[in-house]
């Protein structure tokens, strides 16, 4: 069983929990940051080991590796505020404690220019990425059969969406549309309807509306006056 044939989020958790029981954290990790781009120190009462399990890990995964090295794949980004953000590297008494502890329990073997992972180290690797197999498989398995309930529950409301309703058959009351019997309310609106009455006043007829309107609309005739002007009518 190879070590990148599990996730290595699952392999760092398993290294944390078997470094929890062997090693002893520094006092200084109760306070300390990871870095100075951060703004609070972890939340994680046990992110030191968890720091440590990441450390071994890329360090295997790198080969001979530093604490320089380190310290730029750990760090990130600074807010600072109104300003452009800027690249920061993480802390290096964090880093630097986790290599001397990890040499300490002979998981690193000291180099010219750095540290790698000795065959302790790789050994536990190989041992924890077993054990992370059996539950990694289990998820797996977990994950297939919860698509493969969701696929099939698509499908079921898909074939039912598509399926043809059946018609209702129609009630027979044995009354045709015309011979039904009108509702109350609508007979006694038939029977009470409001008739128009002319309005009193002194509106006159049609004719005379009419002449007015002719009257109105026709227009006036100018005469010409004797001095050749056009004017209204000759007094």
């Amino acid at each position: 069983m190879g070590i990148y044939d599990v996730p290595a989020a699952m392999l760092i958790e398993e290294l944390a929990k078997d470094f929890k029981a062997k090693v002893k954290k520094p006092s200084f990790t109760e306070f300390a940051k990871t870095g100075a781009h951060k703004e609070r120190a972890p939340n994680n009462p046990d992110w030191f080991y968890t720091r440590m399990g990441s450390v071994l890990y890329r360090t295997y995964k790198d080969g001979i590796t530093g604490t320089g090295k380190l310290r730029t794949y750990y760090g990130g980004r600074k807010n600072r505020g109104v300003r452009p953000e800027k690249k920061m590297k993480a802390s290096g008494k964090v880093i630097r404690t986790c290599l001397q502890l990890l040499e300490k329990e002979g998981l690193l073997t000291k180099e010219k220019k750095g540290r790698k992972v000795s065959a302790k180290g790789e050994k536990l690797l190989f041992e924890k990425a077993k054990n992370c197999q059996i539950a990694f498989n289990d998820m797996l398995k977990k994950e297939e059969q919860h698509a493969q309930m969701e696929t099939e529950k698509r499908a079921a409301n898909r074939a039912k969406a598509l399926a043809p309703k059946p018609e209702e058959p129609k009630k027979d009351t044995g009354i045709k549309r015309d011979q039904r019997p009108m509702p109350p309310k609508r007979q006694e609106q038939g029977a009470q309807k409001p008739q128009i009455q002319p309005q009193k006043g002194l509106a006159p007829d049609a004719e005379q509306q009419k002449g007015q309107k002719d009257a109105e609309q026709k227009p006036k005739e100018h005469k010409v006056s004797g001095d050749g002007r056009a004017g209204p009518e000759a007094k």
